[in-house]
């Protein structure tokens, strides 16, 4: 196998900050949220119906991750991920064309491909240009500059529609952002890792979860998705219950989270400096769930918001330590283990309504141990990854 030079040299900034670039572009699909709330107004669907958008995304992570590891296997990582991005961008442009809620599907579908291919490329891209040392730093720094767009994208839509009267002016700032970056990565000289083995199969990248840290990295991505999504779509719900707040009061608690996050992985990308990955899994491990543990004792909703941006402060790292555990575990296969780990990032779509159907059956606060299996779930094998 050819050597990454990447290790034996010094930080290549030019290199590496058109790959972060891209962080921003995935970042991008994160509007879905916003965006299907101002679908449902323009075109006065049911809550039910305008449902099945987001999941035109995340279907394709399910569908996508693993062909496209193997595809770019063959083609390369940094053409994948061009590929990917200018998909995307055209999917953002769908809705100028006509805006209708079928083309908002069509938009939707070209987002969720474009972004499933983005996700899979960009990590074992970043890990070629990324001193080995550097790679869990790098990739929780790539993680929080992702959160940062996920947070202001509401934002900006609402600025759009304020002060321009369409929302959909932030898709065609997020479209030609992505085809910006596209050229700027175009016009980057990268040299990627090339194993000497066969390219890429289904049957190779399958036969992965063979390998037990693997298959233990893989569910723990698919678990760590679902519980973040869950924590979005039913904190609310949850702080109502217990509370008996108001749902503007207990909306507030889904900004709080995503504020935990955001500080967890500007941290994490600091702190992973000094403290070995399989480490520090154990200590946001045990914060999430000190976290979760707190919004079931709280007395009030104010030490509720405090014990929600402590899970945020535990989880918001673990996607991107996990990641890169995986990567080094087998750096040879890198593309099929990105495809195996961003096709669990349908968690995202499987784990809420567990938590939903346990919401309705039980109660809503009962619904937050869902949440807590999946983290107790990280714990163990935080204990697993240090013995191995």
């Amino acid at each position: 196998m050819k050597e990454n030079s990447v290790s034996t040299k010094k930080i290549q900034w030019r290199k590496l900050l058109p790959v972060f670039l891209s962080f921003v572009v995935m970042g991008f699909v994160d509007i879905i949220g916003v965006a299907t709330e101002y679908i449902k107004h323009d075109f006065e669907v049911s809550n039910f119906v305008a449902q099945f958008l987001p999941m035109m995304v995340l279907l394709w992570f399910f569908v996508l991750s693993v062909p496209v590891g193997i595809l770019q296997d063959k083609v390369g990582k940094r053409n994948m991920l061009n590929a990917g991005m200018i998909i995307q961008a055209l999917g953002l442009g769908l809705p100028f064309l006509h805006y209708s809620f079928g083309m908002m599907f069509a938009s939707f579908t070209l987002l969720g491909i474009g972004n499933t291919i983005i996700q899979v490329s960009a990590n074992p891209l970043l890990q070629d240009v990324s001193p080995p040392e550097k790679l869990a730093s790098y990739l929780s720094t790539s993680q929080f500059i992702k959160s940062i767009i996920s947070f202001a994208g509401p934002l900006i839509a609402t600025f759009m529609a304020v002060r321009f009267g369409d929302w959909r002016l932030v898709l065609a700032v997020y479209s030609i952002t992505s085809v910006l970056a596209t050229v700027w990565l175009a016009a980057t000289p990268i040299e990627e890792s090339k194993p000497d083995r066969k390219p890429a199969t289904f049957r190779s990248c399958f036969s992965l979860l063979k390998n037990r840290f693997v298959a233990l990295m893989t569910l723990s991505i698919f678990l760590i998705v679902g519980a973040e999504v869950s924590m979005n779509t039913n904190i609310a719900n949850i702080l109502i219950a217990k509370f008996d707040l108001v749902l503007e009061k207990a909306a507030i608690g889904i900004s709080v989270f995503f504020a935990g996050e955001m500080l967890a992985r500007l941290g994490g990308a600091i702190i992973l400096n000094w403290i070995k990955p399989r480490s520090f899994l154990l200590l946001i491990a045990v914060i999430s769930l000190l976290g979760v543990a707190g919004v079931l004792l709280a007395p009030t909703y104010s030490i509720g918001f405090v014990c929600i941006f402590i899970i945020g402060l535990g989880a918001g790292s673990m996607f991107p330590v996990i990641f890169s555990l995986a990567l080094e575990k087998i750096p040879t296969r890198a593309n099929e283990i990105s495809g195996l780990l961003i096709m669990a990032v349908s968690g995202g779509a499987f784990v809420p309504p567990l938590v939903g159907f346990v919401s309705t059956v039980i109660s809503p606060v009962a619904s937050i141990g869902v949440i807590a299996c999946c983290l107790l779930y990280i714990l163990w094998v935080s204990f697993y990854v240090r013995r191995n």
